[in-house]
């Protein structure tokens, strides 16, 4: 398998913060002598100038800045404005830029990419990153490995990348002299720690002909990329740093100590709204009361199945032949456990007298309440790491059965915080289990038993059956060169012989393979001090079987799995993928020591920490200088007449309150999609509630849910469904259809040429070029702040032209891959629009691209929906999909009980459904409806479309009316979104092909408005 990677505009936004911090930089290439008599000997020269330096080995430096200081800071805060960040008042840290990127979206790709628009926009070539770890440094290793050829696709160029080894100083002679883009990656320990090796980069050495390597990497005046800033500037390492001579320092972290200058945020809010990351969903596990009491209970959940039985699943002693053993039996209201445990007295007073699924709780006769997840009695440490092993391995079995078949392999990862409760070792070096090997495969044989038993004959069972118990677990820790034995981490590398490298074969270096259902490894135990620089994007359960500490935060270890998944073909599981709700396949269950109210509190107090910067109110303030853009591409400044006017509708419609704070009203409104703005945001409706979302609003943005509490699932069907209403209805409706689009390539061409010529506008590139001249200052404050010198700027010229660059554009290629176009048609449209709009190209090639594109995916879209015809296929939709149905719902949340649903209970996606299917139970013009499953669908050029609801209403005593409803907010053809609009006019055509006179399909945004359209 190899990993896919695909263009994501929050990491190209990141990019271009970064490459428009240097607006007006010219594109040049500088050289120096690398001859072993000078060092430190810099000499400006150009490319033709090599022929007559052939007595001297030339080496390539990245180009000076040619900008001042202010042009510098005014560029930083045109990037800071435009990305809604505070505004740098200095230059902090002198050319230092922060990037603020949570853990899963992608920065090594962010910052590889960076390099090479860098390398393209301004011709500098010499990269150094810096990382604070081994573990890290190899992760690193390992994406410019896998995005070699991506990359060398988008730029036709491949970087030169090696990692600092002192003992291979030949890699710094090719770093130096080789005028491509050259990254150098090395831990800090290389150069700030103590020691023989890390001494030696400031050595002038014999087998370097009496260089220093630090003066030939200095030479080149490179680029500084700090990975985890936080974990590598400490005070040393900040003044080792200095020694490189950066031209400047990009920094990249989800958690800085100091923003020096941040030019672009993507926190965790902002990722988690973007279904950028997984969503994290917490199983926690409690103990009640003091461990060692004599009645020892777990409550493990609760299952509501129908509406008058909730069933608990309840883990107690029990009496048997061999002694006392713990059990787990299903529990309903009124049993006794005295009798069920073989009457242990420990049980006396133990009947159910209630099972409260709305609540999650069972209570007994004696005054006892459990919540699901609550652990009483037992002082047993390691029978509580039993319950988190089980637990974890249910809800990877739970995951797994239900990703097989979408080619998704699952992973679960272990955090332990002693090698041996994982492995140990005989007295002849033999590897023997450590407990938790011995419990993880004593659960894991008596859990696979039940799913052998549940999906019989089924390839997700062949696929089980394959896998050795042995073989689906490994540890991966720091191994003891010497023993070959695995280790717990030291406090430095000085301290042991072990080389952490060799640890991360599979889980850091050969990432696919663990990745292919071909390797048996799923379940993977690692130490505890695992941090930063590990991930895979196929974890999808986390359990911590250690004791909570202050040295590993929650976030970090949660980071280990937050990365969207990958299929077996590569491709990322993202919002970009047809017919799929992100969240509903990328969920990371955490298995917490602890209950879940402690665990998401301390995770979300981490995280609020880190939103500091967030703004909190929606005041003038907040809404003026911003820039709202469409879909079209349409960009609206917010003046101060517009930021006024917002500021009094928020007040008007109760959208903040007096402290200017959004209120209820305004997220209700939101979730209903009726948010009333000015008629001037008419267009930018979209924009500017995405704009609101940056807004932190204390308690209103939980990242995290409750697992225990979904506790409705695998609903059977019940007498509605098997109704001949329904039966007629379904019959109607579950035959599939394909669809075919025949439209005139010359007619798209026109449109499409017509469209540029009329509405394209690109912006022209300006750069300023300052020339100016050095003055001595005496001013007394200048002087402690430690400037000798100042900059008067004495003429200003600007040049309106783009970038020249070394590496072609291809536009015919980009267009074709923006657009999905042959290149036949592409290159028609080019040479049939005007010269004048072509030139365009030239004034901005970055974005005559991206805007083109769009104009020309627009005239596609409507050609496409206007020409659409579906025929009906001798094949349906199988009943069996109701009873395939992976929703889960919280009863009294998304879930209640209705009358006239298909199901006991209804499960919904947002307040809105809720409503309609309330009204929809009880009304009596409805005879039987169901909300439809994922699993039915429509086909369309945009991706699979699902609609909402199918329901059945009465018309006299023999004839019904059948509809098919799609539920909005909005009514408004102008407020949907361009995908959303064109999967409904295809829905429109493929319901009339199966018309019969009977069936209907709209969109309604309540059962009023559904009302309206039946009674027609």
């Amino acid at each position: 398998m190899k990993i896919k990677f695909k263009h994501q505009q929050f990491q190209l936004d990141a990019i271009k913060s970064i490459v428009d911090c240097f607006a007006g930089q010219p594109n040049e290439q500088s050289l120096f002598t690398l001859d072993k008599g000078i060092r430190q000997k810099h000499e400006q020269m150009n490319i033709d100038d090599l022929a007559s330096r052939d007595d001297e080995a030339v080496g390539f430096k990245n180009n000076p800045i040619k900008l001042v200081d202010d042009e510098i800071l005014d560029n930083i805060k045109a990037v800071q404005r435009r990305n809604g960040l505070k505004l740098s008042e200095r230059l902090e840290g002198k050319y230092n830029l922060t990037v603020e990127m949570e853990t899963g979206t992608g920065k090594t790709y962010t910052y590889i990419r960076t390099m090479y628009e860098l390398y393209k926009t301004y011709g500098w070539s010499k990269y150094i990153v810096v990382v604070p770890s081994i573990a890290i440094r190899e992760g690193v290793l390992k994406s410019f490995q896998m995005t070699e050829d991506h990359f060398m696709a988008e730029y036709g160029t491949k970087a030169r990348y090696f990692v600092y080894n002192s003992k291979q100083l030949h890699q710094i002679e090719k770093f130096a002299s080789d005028a491509g883009i050259n990254v150098m990656i090395i831990n800090s320990q290389a150069f700030s720690a103590r020691g023989k090796d890390a001494r030696r980069i400031y050595m002038e050495l014999d087998d370097f002909q009496s260089r220093k390597p630090i003066d030939v990497i200095a030479s080149t005046n490179p680029i500084l990329i700090i990975d985890e800033p936080q974990s590598v500037e400490g005070p040393k390492t900040k003044d080792a740093l200095k020694q490189f001579n950066p031209l400047f320092t990009l920094r990249y972290s989800a958690t800085h100590r100091e923003d020096y200058n941040k030019v672009y945020r993507l926190d965790a809010l902002d990722a988690y709204n973007l279904k950028l990351v997984k969503k994290i969903s917490v199983k926690g596990i409690s103990v009640k009361g003091a461990r060692g009491t004599e009645s020892y209970l777990y409550l493990e959940g609760i299952d509501v199945s129908n509406k008058h039985a909730p069933v608990a699943r309840l883990e107690f002693e029990v009496r048997t032949k061999n002694g006392l053993a713990k059990k787990t039996q299903k529990i309903r209201t009124g049993d006794d456990l005295y009798q069920l445990s073989g009457q242990l007295e420990q049980y006396k007073g133990y009947k159910v007298s209630e099972i409260n699924g709305q609540k999650n709780c069972i209570h007994f006769s004696n005054g006892v309440t459990l919540q699901a997840g609550d652990v009483q009695g037992d002082g047993n440490e390691l029978h509580f790491r039993r319950i988190q092993i089980r637990e974890t391995l249910k809800s990877h079995f739970e995951k797994e059965r239900e990703l097989f078949h979408q080619g998704i392999k699952v992973l679960s990862l272990f955090f332990i915080d002693e090698v041996a409760k994982y492995r140990q070792y005989d007295s002849d070096g033999n590897e023997q289990n450590g407990v938790y090997a011995d419990i993880f495969e004593e659960e894991y044989i008596a859990l696979l038993s039940e799913q052998l038993s549940l999906f019989a004959d089924d390839p997700y069972v062949r696929y089980l059956n394959s896998i050795r118990v042995q073989d689906t677990h490994k540890g991966y820790f720091s191994i003891d060169k010497k023993s070959n034995r695995f280790v717990d981490p030291k406090v430095s590398a000085r301290e042991t012989d072990s080389d952490d490298a060799d640890a991360y074969d599979l889980i850091m270096r050969d990432k696919e393979r663990l990745l292919s259902f071909a390797e048996p490894t799923r379940f993977i135990f690692s130490h505890s001090a695992l941090k930063e620089g590990w991930d895979n994007p196929n974890v999808f359960q986390i359990c911590t079987l250690k004791h909570s500490d202050s040295t590993i935060k929650k976030r970090q270890e949660v980071g280990r799995g937050l990365r969207l998944c990958v299929n077996q073909n590569g491709e990322r599981i993202d919002s970009s993928v047809p017919g799929i709700d992100v969240h509903d396949i990328n969920v990371l269950t955490v298995i917490a020591s602890e209950s879940y109210e402690e665990f998401a509190k301390g995770l979300q107090s981490e995280i609020s920490e880190t939103l500091s910067e967030r703004p909190r109110k929606a005041d003038t303030g907040f809404f003026l200088g911003k820039v709202l853009t469409n879909a079209r591409g349409e960009q609206l400044h917010i003046d101060e007449a517009l930021a006024n006017k917002l500021h009094r509708t928020f007040i008007r419609q109760g959208y903040i309150d007096d402290k200017d704070q959004l209120t209820d009203d305004y997220f209700t409104a939101v979730d209903n999609q009726q948010v009333v703005l000015p008629e001037e945001l008419a267009n930018h409706r979209e924009a500017l509630i995405e704009l609101v979302k940056t807004i932190y609003v204390e308690g209103k943005f939980d990242l995290t849910e409750d697992e225990r509490s979904k506790n409705i699932e695998r609903l059977q069907p019940n007498n509605n469904f098997y109704k001949t209403e329904f039966q007629e209805l379904w019959n109607q409706i579950n035959k599939k259809t394909v669809y075919t689009v025949q439209f005139d390539s010359d007619e798209l061409i026109r449109k499409c040429i017509y469209t540029l010529d009329h509405k394209l506008q690109v912006p022209a590139v300006r750069y300023a070029i300052k020339h100016g001249e050095m003055q001595k200052i005496e001013s007394k404050e200048q002087l402690k702040q430690g400037e000798a010198f100042v900059t008067r700027e004495t003429q200003t010229a600007y040049v309106h032209q783009a970038v020249l660059s070394k590496i072609k554009y291809d536009l015919v290629g980009k267009l074709m891959d923006e657009t999905r176009l042959t290149r036949k048609t592409i290159v028609k449209i080019l040479t049939g629009i005007k010269p004048s709009t072509f030139l365009l190209f030239r004034k901005n090639p970055e974005e005559f691209i991206i805007r083109a594109a769009r104009l020309i995916n627009e005239q596609k879209a409507t050609t496409i929906i206007e020409s659409i015809t579906y025929d009906v296929i001798n094949d349906t939709f199988k009943a069996d999909i109701f009873t395939q149905n992976t929703l889960k719902g919280q009863l009294g949340h998304n879930a209640f009980p209705v009358e006239k649903h298909i199901f006991d209970y209804v499960v919904t996606d947002s307040k809105i459904e809720r409503t309609f299917a309330k009204e929809l139970d009880t009304s009596q013009e409805v005879k039987v409806y169901a909300k439809l499953p994922r699993g039915f669908f429509i086909p369309t050029p945009l991706g699979n479309y699902n609609p909402d609801w199918a329901i059945v209403f009465k018309e006299g005593d023999v004839k019904h009316i059948y509809f098919i409803a799609e539920t909005k907010g909005s009514m408004e053809s102008m407020e949907l979104r361009e995908v959303e609009k064109a999967k409904i006019e295809c829905a429109r055509k493929h319901f009339a092909k199966l018309n019969t006179g009977q069936l209907k399909y709209d969109v309604v945004n309540s059962y009023e408005k559904l009302m309206e359209i039946v009674k027609t």
